[in-house]
């Protein structure tokens, strides 16, 4: 099942996507995707539904966050072992852990706001873990029945905030629209192989990563079991499991992107995302003269 919340900014509404790749409005069903429509039973009841029952959206819905009510964004450090490579850091021992503010979380297509005065803002494609069910110290074992789907999350980061301006990661992680996440939220019955999926992302047409869940560090269970142990995970919240090899930061010169570039990446079964990037100025003028901002 592939679902999705569809509508204005902050005023997104559920949806599933149907048979036919058509999108279908669920808010006569369930009042949104979080908190306790994520939970097991909830998403079997949705299962049953058929989509043709459901009214069919228009063409050109914006699709906002796939999942609502997130409390907790969190992310993972170096977790492709080409990745770690690339950059020239050790394999790590455990996850490297950081946390991305709820706030920057935004649609898969919406645009990506450059920061004020930034210079060194990268690209992460990445897949996304939604929790569905409370989950304190689980075991490996256990921890998919923790799990309501998947997504694609771009993981932007600031380098001169995350490495530069001292303190964690968390500075260069969490600005406005840093967070795309979807288009779709897919339970975890329609991903065959989670230990095989190809991840990919472009800027202006241009492959910048090819990469395959095939080199994560610690997968998906080793992830939500030993998270588990620091934190309770409630459902609606994220974990963005880390990026293949590609990045900006990476290539010889660096490379970063700049007011006009668009991304698009996305990873097998789980859709595709496409961003404009707007520098901060532009991006204000827009709003200050009443123009479409997604």
């Amino acid at each position: 099942m592939k679902l999705v919340r569809h509508g204005a900014n902050g005023d997104e509404k559920p949806g599933l996507v149907d048979r036919q790749g058509g999108l279908r409005d669920l808010s006569s069903v369930v009042r949104d995707l979080c908190g306790p429509a994520l939970s097991p039973d909830a998403l079997d009841r949705l299962r049953r539904i058929d989509p043709e029952t459901l009214p069919l959206l228009p063409a050109g819905t914006r699709l906002g966050p796939c999942v609502g009510g997130t409390r907790n964004f969190i992310a993972i450090g170096l977790n492709f072992a080409d990745h770690a490579a690339e950059t020239g850091a050790p394999i790590p021992s455990e996850p490297i852990v950081f946390n991305k503010a709820p706030s920057c979380l935004s649609g898969a297509n919406d645009p990506v706001i450059l920061p004020k005065g930034s210079a060194k803002t990268d690209w992460e494609v990445e897949l996304a873990v939604v929790i569905g069910a409370k989950a304190s110290y689980v075991h490996a074992n256990e921890a998919m029945d923790y799990v309501a789907g998947f997504c694609v999350c771009n993981d932007l980061s600031e380098r001169e905030y995350q490495f530069d301006r001292g303190g964690t990661w968390t500075k260069g992680k969490g600005c406005p629209t840093f967070g795309p996440l979807g288009p779709w939220l897919v339970t975890p019955d329609e991903i065959p192989d989670l230990g095989n999926l190809g991840l990919w992302l472009d800027v202006n047409g241009e492959r910048m990563q090819t990469g395959s869940t095939g080199t994560m560090i610690f997968d998906v269970p080793q992830i939500v079991a030993y998270l588990s142990h620091f934190m309770m995970l409630e459902p609606g919240d994220v974990i963005t499991t880390g990026t293949p090899p590609g990045v900006g930061l990476g290539r010889k010169p660096p490379r970063y992107l700049k007011n006009g570039d668009v991304i698009t990446l996305g990873i097998d079964g789980l859709g595709a995302q496409r961003q404009e990037v707007i520098a901060f100025d532009d991006w204000t003028a827009k709003v200050a003269a009443g123009e479409p901002t997604n």
